[in-house]
């Protein structure tokens, strides 16, 4: 006889607390099996077989699994394989009485779960997907005509004034523990038999609160490494989103609270417009006449553009899985502005390094730089490279770190000239934008 059992699908939530999929799981009148999928159809469109994020996700899983054995008896069953087919082989090994799992805003994950639920339909399984990565989703936040918002300041203005406990307090799951079903461990897939090598990076930790109270002051100085660091954890799920709002309100670390907001608009636009993922917000920016010359481009990549700013956040991105986000900004608006490539070649290359890639804010990250996103600002933005080390970097202590070779004046000659590039952008997009 097959156990009746309800299964609660982990995906970018990693963690048993606070975890509104769990809470509703542990609730219901079934014991709860944990499960996690490593998508084949994701995992193979990643180059590179020593891939961190792949890494951090087995650690956090291996770790998981064994803190739930040791505490509650439990255990997660981690598979390896398409999602359609590892739930129809689940449905004839179990008798699945409900599916639990947290909403996933990006375009591929949507319709995945649509076939899934559909799948589970034919079963008379029923498939629960609840809000946890964000604090306000979907329609949550409108205008008063019930249109999204689609510049951050008016948005964050009513994210603000919606705000309150209700919203940012923890799931209790810890009172339902025992509602796990009882089961041994299972084995885990070793990274060689999903197809990945063990690589060793250097994970940031979960302790972020002492963090915030130097944030606003520093966070643009890249030298002072005065961020948070909880990209991944948040992208993962590792760390509530409610925990890092309660800590700012705790805190009046306002200007970090913005940034969380940030994520939450940056979703909420992708879910709303999901052809953004690969065209522009404003579609008038699709018909810019791009360079995209190759050559300048793996200049761009490897931190050879002679800019020595734009380097040393390019260096630090290969060797780290990391840049700094005022670095970001600038590294992207080079790309884009400067050498007139195409901002959809620099999202593809932080998505294929960043540890803490998220398509939404990398996206809605990159289209800004642009000018194509969701900016009230003019395209006639151009960040001046020189201008910003002078001003976030004035003692060279970053710059110095990633490209030595720029005070011993041993580093490569620039690769455009600013003014001209300036006015080449300017004049390549006022013809795109027909102004």
């Amino acid at each position: 006889m097959k156990p009746e059992i309800n299964i609660c699908w982990l995906r970018r939530d990693l963690r048993v607390d606070d975890n509104a999929a769990i809470y509703h799981a542990l609730k219901s009148e079934h014991p709860v099996m944990l499960l996690f999928i490593f998508d084949q159809t994701i995992l193979e469109k990643l180059d590179n077989k020593q891939d961190a994020r792949v890494n951090f996700l087995h650690q956090t899983l291996t770790e998981l699994g064994n803190n739930l054995q040791k505490n509650q008896g439990t255990s997660i069953l981690i598979k390896y394989g398409k999602p359609i087919e590892v739930w129809a082989e689940l449905c004839e090994n179990y008798q699945i009485k409900a599916v639990y799992a947290n909403h996933d805003y990006e375009p591929d994950a949507i319709k995945r779960d649509a076939a899934i639920s559909e799948q589970l339909q034919l079963k008379n399984i029923k498939f629960y997907s609840y809000k946890d990565q964000v604090i306000f989703e979907k329609n949550e936040i409108t205008k008063s005509d019930g249109h999204p918002y689609t510049v951050f300041t008016p948005y964050y203005r009513q994210w603000q004034l919606k705000l309150n406990s209700f919203y940012s307090s923890a799931y209790p799951t810890e009172r339902y523990f025992q509602n796990f079903w009882s089961t041994a461990p299972f084995p885990i897939p070793s990274l060689k038999e999903i197809g990945f090598e063990i690589s060793t990076p250097q994970f940031p930790g979960k302790d972020f609160e002492d963090k915030l109270e130097g944030y606003e002051k520093s966070r643009d100085f890249p030298a002072a490494d005065a961020t948070s660091h909880i990209g991944i954890h948040l992208r993962f799920g590792t760390i509530s989103i409610r925990k890092a709002v309660r800590a700012a309100l705790e805190q009046k670390a306002d200007k970090w609270l913005s940034e969380l907001a940030w994520r939450d608009f940056y979703q909420m636009i992708l879910w709303h417009f999901p052809q953004t993922a690969v065209r522009s917000f404003k579609p008038k920016y699709d018909h810019i006449q791009w360079r995209n010359r190759p050559e300048e481009f793996e200049a761009w990549c490897q931190g050879n553009t002679g800019y020595p700013l734009v380097d040393a956040g390019m260096r630090q991105l290969n060797a780290t899985g990391y840049m700094h986000n005022r670095v970001r900004m600038v590294v992207a608006s080079f790309l884009c502005k400067h050498l007139l490539i195409d901002w959809r070649w620099g999202e593809a290359y932080f998505a294929a390094k960043l540890l803490d890639y998220e398509m939404a804010s990398n996206v809605g990250g990159w289209q800004w730089a642009c000018g194509s996103g969701n900016d009230a600002a003019p395209y006639f933005r151009v960040f001046n490279p020189e201008l910003q080390m002078k001003k976030f970097d004035p003692k060279l202590a970053y710059v110095d770190h990633w490209v030595p070779a720029y005070k011993q004046l041993k580093h490569v000659q620039p690769i455009v000239d600013h003014a001209f590039a300036r006015e080449r952008v300017l004049k390549a997009f006022k013809a795109a934008l027909n102004e």
